[in-house]
Parts: structure tokens; sequence; C-alpha cells
């Protein structure tokens, strides 16, 4: 794990445009995502995540190009994810440009694709994101909480602790554990579910998902997260990289500087 806790913002890119919305809806434009990953880089992110979240065939096209892009002019570590299905998507982000690539989908359909690019590009590069929500009733998991597809409306039954230890165990390098019931409410991260995946991985651990306020960041560095990573306060000005870093540093935790 790493020693200082990392601050990300994340890009939710649709057709070469960055977009933001509450629980995946109402998306409302928020720039273009070569000149947002400029911005951040100079305001001391230390890295930046790429989200395609339309991901089709077509649009995977243009985010390689957003992502070669970006590389020129950013010099912070990048992840990029969404419509990853095979280990030359990884080969073809990686030429690209990026330091990181994430997995979700695909890996739940095929868990063996961890593996693969565990063992192609090593652990380092591979990002597992889980999209996960509470569950009650009938459809409770062990944990309480399971992994979702589609933007978090589509359940699988998986257990989202356990899918997590289990993704680390075949190669994952990294969690990108996202909270889908908080994600763009702003009403702070889900800690419950950050402390559980904590006590199951080894593996740094990046929490996602309701980041409103300077102190919300601070209380998931103490559940355990490695990372923290938020989108829309920072897109539209609530927030600063600075402003998390201090209230981080603020609060005895180690940051980069």
């Amino acid at each position: 794990m790493s020693v200082a806790v990392r601050v990300i913002p994340c890009l939710d890119v649709d057709d070469g445009r960055v977009v933001k919305g509450v629980n995946f809806t109402n998306l409302r434009d928020a720039g273009d995502p070569v000149e947002l990953a400029s911005r951040y880089d100079r305001e001391g992110a230390d890295e930046v995540t790429f989200l395609d979240v339309s991901a089709s065939s077509g649009d995977r096209a243009t985010m390689v190009d957003v992502v070669r892009r970006t590389a020129d002019q950013v010099f912070v570590p990048l992840t990029v994810g969404g419509g990853v299905r095979s280990t030359d998507d990884v080969d073809r982000l990686l030429r690209a440009g990026a330091d990181k690539v994430g997995v979700n989908t695909a890996a739940i359909a095929r868990p063996e694709l961890v593996a693969e690019i565990a063992a192609r590009f090593g652990r380092q590069v591979l990002t597992l994101s889980v999209d996960a929500r509470r569950v009650t009733g009938e459809t409770v998991t062990p944990s309480g909480y399971e992994v979702t597809t589609h933007g978090g409306r589509r359940g699988t039954g998986i257990d989202a602790v356990e899918w997590a230890a289990r993704a680390a165990h075949l190669g994952a390098g990294e969690i990108l554990l996202n909270s889908m019931d908080a994600d763009g409410t702003t009403s702070g991260f889900d800690l419950e579910m950050l402390a559980a995946v904590r006590e199951k991985v080894d593996v740094p651990l990046v929490a996602s998902g309701g980041a409103g306020v300077p102190e919300h960041f601070v209380a998931a560095a103490r559940a355990g997260a490695d990372a923290v990573l938020a989108a829309s306060v920072f897109h539209f000005g609530a927030l600063s990289i600075g402003q998390v870093k201090e209230a981080l540093a603020a609060a005895g935790i180690e940051v980069r500087q």
C-alpha cells in the first residue's frame, strides 16, 4: 500500500466530453477532458482517471485519441477504464499513453481476464473497478454489498467484498471501489463498505462515490483508503485538489506535495 494518500480527479468521458450526473443519470457537460486533466495536473493531482461511460466500439477510438492527447500534456499517472474486454484493449491504451487500465464488466463475465492482464503487463497496470451497492431482503449478499453493472442499474448477485478479494488474489494491482448509492450525491463515501473491503484486501484501495466536503476525504482515508477519488466537486469548482490535500494533512494524514 502507498504511504501517502493520493488525491485523484475522475473524468467520466462520453463521446469526447467530460460529463457528470447523480447515480449515473441526468448527465451534464463538464468540459474538455484534455483541458480538465491539464488543469488538475497543474493543481497538484496525484493521478487522473478517465472512465469511458459509453464504451461502444466507435467511442473507444475517440477515447484512445483523448488518452493520447492527454498523455502529451499531463505528467501525472493516467488510469483509463471503460469497455476494456481483452489484453489487446489494455495494450492499445497503454501504447496511447495510459499508465494503468481499469477493468470492470469484462472481469465479472470472465475473471480469468484479471490474471491474463497481470501476467502480460504486470499487476501494477491493472485497476479493478467495482461498482457496488447495498442490498437487502432476499437479494442480500454475505457482506450486504452487491457488484453491479450498467451504471449501477443491473445487479449481479456477486458479493462485492468477496469479489474484490478474489480479484486481488487473481492479480489486480488496485481496487477502485465505487459506491453506486452515493455516486454524485456529495453526501460522503460509504465508509462501512470501504472498511469491509480494506479488511479483505492488501492491495491499494481507491475510495469513490459521494465526496462533497473535505472531511469526507479524511473519513475515507481513516476507513482504509489509500487514495480518494472524486468528480463533480472538482469539475464544478466546489473543491480544489489543494483544499482536499490541506484537509488531509491537517488531520495528520500524509499527502504528496
